[in-house]
């Protein structure tokens, strides 16, 4: 690893292509263990602290005298991968999930997994199936109320971060303020010195940023930092990995 090199988008797409389409593949060898459920079920508590309306039951977040009828939300899936985020966290919250990825092997594996829900009776109970598939639909909106992006945004330079956040807050429903961004990455170490600090990895064309690094990377373009929190419960050895709310 290098200390502040540009990653390159096209690289980063090939080494992900060569990587099998698989829980496993998508997480670095560690998709047969606690992690997966460890970090859907913290990304889904995250979701919830920040958006209690999401809550699909009476409870604490959502209050049981509402007679508000549930209204339907869309989420965008930034670097969805094979759609785990979209099956294991913002399918069980929101109505509709739209996914962005550019690695075929990986969408390919994202609709088979999508159809599979559709007819697979073996899955866990309350596990959601995907709508759109089985009736041939498509979420047709303007804007998100969610856009989740997890495991990513590494793959892009500061310039363009910046550019990329400031359309996504542009693509926003945010109706009373309630539309969100969230980020979930791996964290790397600040500088000694109080600055931020980002790391190339050259394997996969990515950088690691620091938590200054990306507070600073929030603050240029233009978006308010309402929550943060570090994911707990992962396996030792690991970057630390944290979450940010923003709007």
């Amino acid at each position: 690893m290098t200390v502040n090199s540009d990653p390159d988008v096209v690289d980063g797409i090939e080494y992900w292509t060569t990587q099998p389409a698989s829980n496993d593949g998508v997480l670095g060898g560690y998709g047969l263990g606690s992690l997966p459920r460890i970090d859907s079920l913290g990304s889904r508590l995250f979701l919830l602290d920040l958006y209690p309306d999401l809550s699909t039951v009476p409870s604490s977040r959502r209050s049981l005298t509402s007679s508000n009828p549930p209204t339907r939300t869309r989420a965008l899936d930034v670097g969805a991968g094979i759609g785990r985020v979209t099956a294991d966290v913002l399918l069980y919250l929101v109505s509709d999930v739209v996914l962005l990825e550019p690695v075929d092997p990986f969408v390919q594996e994202a609709l088979a997994r999508a159809r599979s829900s559709t007819i697979n009776s073996d899955l866990p109970r309350g596990h959601p199936s995907w709508p759109g598939i089985a009736d041939q639909t498509k979420s047709i909106g303007a804007g998100f109320d969610v856009i989740w992006c997890q495991w990513c945004l590494g793959h892009l330079n500061d310039r363009d971060l910046v550019a990329f956040f400031r359309r996504s807050h542009d693509a926003l429903r945010g109706k009373a303020g309630k539309g969100l961004i969230v980020v979930k990455e791996n964290i790397c170490q600040d500088r000694e010195d109080g600055t931020g600090e980002s790391i190339f990895d050259e394997q996969d064309s990515s950088l690691t940023r620091s938590d200054l690094a990306w507070k600073d990377i929030f603050k240029q373009a233009g978006l308010k930092l309402v929550k943060e929190k570090v994911q707990e419960g992962l396996p030792e050895g690991l970057y630390v990995v944290k979450m940010y709310g923003l709007r």
